[in-house]
């Protein structure tokens, strides 16, 4: 898989200057990069882009998403993501910003339930028009802060990416949860850290550590059958549907975005024997892992 993108290389790709402070930036798309699609990568930075008008296809991990003007998209480190135009004379703003930048405030519990953070989910975000104009007197605030010198501009600036993360979280149908501070909740917020702590996969030469329930339930020193109520109850899944789904996932990505054959990915991912990645994959997708390769590719 390629290295991940950094700010710096990001900056240099589209010929721009690129500043050593090296926490925040903040544009209006139509003066930075408008109509460079983007390849495929993971970057090693956040990025919120608000489109007011694009038309174009965003791919985020193994989905693909349409976007037609008026929408905000947020990504992260964690999965790789492209997008294609399909228009041109894009306008809006966009802010990327490093993990220097966040503090607790900013990864606070409720907004670590964010499109921004959360590697699951829905990462395109469609507000009405209202929502829109607020969003956008926002970026413009960022936009003038960016070039004060206030010796706190960047806490300010952490106020500003609160308020858009707080906008998407209204916006979002609530989920059902259960009580507040329960010991599930605690106990599935720790399987699940754990789970996403194993990913990206950097080479086929490091696979991931914990494959199966029994070996989560021993790192988080409680019996499996235990771990597996807890996940039930806050989730609604198993302890191994959850693995599984994840694993399905990270293969996707890989198949879709590295170069590494059938083999290396099923190893990276814990299968000593191809045979047995391949019946794994074909069950959680519906495809062998070669079909689906393939199949991104005919349709590319």
């Amino acid at each position: 898989m390629r290295q991940k993108e950094s700010a710096r290389d990001f900056h240099q790709r589209h010929g721009r200057e690129y500043s050593n402070t090296g926490q925040f930036y903040v544009y209006r798309v139509e003066d930075f990069c408008n109509d460079i699609s983007l390849p495929s990568n993971r970057r090693d930075f956040y990025k919120i882009c608000l489109v007011t008008r694009a038309e174009g296809l965003f791919t985020y991990g193994d989905a693909v998403y349409p976007i037609k003007d008026n929408s905000v998209t947020f990504t992260n480190p964690m999965v790789p993501y492209s997008f294609e135009h399909i228009s041109t004379g894009e306008t809006g703003y966009f802010c990327l910003f490093t993990e220097e930048f966040i503090n607790h405030q900013l990864k606070a519990e409720s907004l670590a339930e964010s499109p921004l953070f959360r590697v699951s989910g829905d990462p395109v975000w469609v507000p009405d028009e209202g929502t829109i104009r607020f969003l956008c007197g926002v970026f413009e605030k960022m936009l003038v802060e960016m070039k004060s010198s206030y010796a706190h501009k960047f806490d300010l600036l952490r106020s500003y990416v609160q308020i858009i993360i707080h906008e998407a979280l209204k916006d979002q149908a609530p989920a059902p949860s259960p009580g507040v501070g329960s010991s599930s909740a605690r106990l599935s917020d720790s399987f699940l850290q754990l789970l996403e702590s194993q990913f990206p996969i950097a080479s086929p030469r490091h696979p991931i550590r914990l494959r199966n329930a029994n070996e989560f339930a021993g790192q988080l020193a409680v019996h499996t059958n235990h771990l597996n109520r807890a996940l039930k109850e806050s989730t609604g899944k198993t302890t191994t549907e959850l693995i599984s789904e994840r694993l399905i996932r990270e293969a996707k990505a890989l198949l879709l975005h590295s170069n590494w054959n059938i083999t290396e990915i099923g190893y990276g991912l814990g299968f000593d024997h191809a045979p047995n990645f391949n019946i794994f994959f074909k069950k959680g997708s519906g495809q062998t892992p070669n079909q689906f390769r393939k199949k991104v590719v005919t349709i590319s």
